[in-house]
């Protein structure tokens, strides 16, 4: 199935481990906060669904997308989360703005990932208009932060 027909709040309940032990950093970008607090929604519904402590979820909030991976290496470095989750929305307009960005947040996670010690979730929308933004954030094809809050808690099993 292309992760066009996908909706992103399906998973097996069984494979999703107990989160009743996790801190988790919510790094959210306030451009298109309309879709960034609806993903952020089903972040918080979701980790407190599997244990994870109101307490233990901290936000953070920053500017925009690009600045996102300043905001996830200043959350890892504190040493305290088991996983953190970027969120995000960059909609494609009509200059290379949307290329530029894009690239330099996913790398900048990736590089953050490689180098760090609490796993970052790649929470961040790239669509081409802001209705599929819509769709994606609680609409048809489900809200990526479900998504983003399971891969969380996966991996901070994993590196725990």
């Amino acid at each position: 199935m292309s992760s066009s027909e996908k909706n992103l709040s399906n998973y097996n309940i069984d494979s999703v481990p107990s989160g009743k032990s996790y801190k988790i950093a919510i790094i959210i970008s306030e451009w298109n906060f309309e879709i960034t607090y609806r993903l952020y929604k089903g972040i918080i519904k979701t980790l407190t669904k599997f244990g994870v402590k109101k307490e233990n979820i901290h936000k953070i909030e920053v500017p925009g997308s690009f600045e996102l991976i300043f905001g996830c290496k200043i959350a890892q470095n504190k040493n305290i989360y088991n996983a953190i989750i970027a969120v995000g929305c960059v909609v494609k307009g009509e200059t290379m703005h949307f290329d530029f960005i894009c690239s330099s947040v996913s790398n900048g996670i990736k590089d953050l990932n490689l180098n760090g010690k609490s796993p970052i979730i790649f929470c961040v929308l790239t669509d081409n208009n802001i209705h599929q933004s819509m769709e994606r954030s609680g609409g048809s094809r489900g809200n990526k932060g479900v998504e983003a809050a399971i891969a969380a808690l996966k991996m901070a099993k994993l590196n725990s």
